[in-house]
């Protein structure tokens, strides 16, 4: 079976979560399973390798998850894109609507070097607001984004819709 069977097979339905009439993509079963979260970040890395990325931002806070390791394999550094209030140095924000109201994210003001190219991760891809807003840090560190990888895309949203000004370059692992 592929990768992305395995994963497709692995996400959990969970519905009227957070809210009713939602069905949430649950991954946490993919954490649970060591040999396919493995695969996984090898076929990430086969991906990328090639790419010339040199630093991954993941997005607060599943976007850690696979994000850190891939940036390890990759041999690049890993920038925490967080929500406002948790990162301690000087920093950035940026605010953006959500589906539910409104967020802001953060980063490190010295989080990229000039031009330094930079591949987006979060576990999923819905609206893409914070994805964007993630794009709009980079560009205000005058890093380039130079793609995006999402776990999972929920299609029927049009999230890569937002993200095709930053770059074509939109990977994601399974669709629903």
């Amino acid at each position: 079976m592929e990768i992305q069977e395995r994963i497709k097979s692995a996400i959990r339905d969970v519905p009227n979560f957070p809210k009713e009439g939602i069905v949430f993509k649950d991954i946490t079963p993919i954490m649970q399973d060591p040999v396919l979260s493995n695969d996984m970040l090898d076929h990430l890395v086969d991906f990328y390798k090639k790419q010339n990325i040199e630093a991954v931002a993941g997005i607060e806070s599943r976007g850690f998850l696979f994000g850190y390791p891939l940036a390890m394999k990759l041999g690049v550094p890993f920038v925490l894109i967080r929500k406002k209030g948790k990162l301690p140095y000087e920093k950035i924000s940026h605010a953006y609507e959500l589906e539910y109201g409104s967020a802001t994210i953060e980063i490190h003001t010295d989080a990229f070097k000039k031009g330094q190219r930079v591949l987006i991760h979060d576990d999923l891809l819905a609206t893409g607001g914070s994805a964007e807003a993630a794009a709009h840090l980079v560009q205000k560190c005058g890093a380039e984004v130079v793609g995006f990888n999402f776990l999972v895309s929920l299609d029927f949203l049009d999230g890569s819709n937002k993200l095709t000004p930053f770059s074509h370059n939109i990977y994601n692992l399974v669709h629903f």
